[in-house]
């Protein structure tokens, strides 16, 4: 079973900058492609980015595209989020979660297509 176990996040100002990670555990990292969602009190939970197994492929929502950027270290077996130029808007719980593939080039942003997810970490933006 895998798992999924996020950290850094916590207080940012906004334009400033907050870095996640997401370590992985329990079966191989590279068959899975990594997602990033959060959720805001009161919203449903909105996807913000993934990644493809190796890496080479990644999508971004709309409202954090140029802002946020997804990777991965398949040999350290985590993911990451960075963002930049934060806005009070991206306040939310983030979460990580893992889509096992079988090709490398292809993710779901939707999140019932996720097969694991992370505890979450909170991110508050204040302007």
């Amino acid at each position: 079973q895998v798992q999924l176990v996020e950290s850094g996040g916590g207080p940012g100002q906004a334009g400033g900058s907050l870095r996640l990670s997401c370590a992985v555990s329990g079966r191989t990292f590279s068959n899975y492609a990594m997602g990033w969602f959060r959720q805001a009190p009161g919203k449903e939970r909105e996807f913000v980015s993934a990644i493809s197994r190796s890496g080479g492929t990644t999508y971004y929502a709309e409202s954090v595209r140029g802002r946020f950027t997804i990777s991965r270290d398949n040999t350290k077996n985590t993911a990451y989020l960075q963002m930049n130029s934060l806005r009070p808007e991206d306040t939310a719980v983030y979460y990580c979660a893992a889509q096992e593939r079988v090709n490398d080039h292809s993710f779901s942003i939707q999140w019932q297509a996720y097969d694991a997810w992370g505890q979450g970490t909170q991110v508050t933006v204040s302007s």
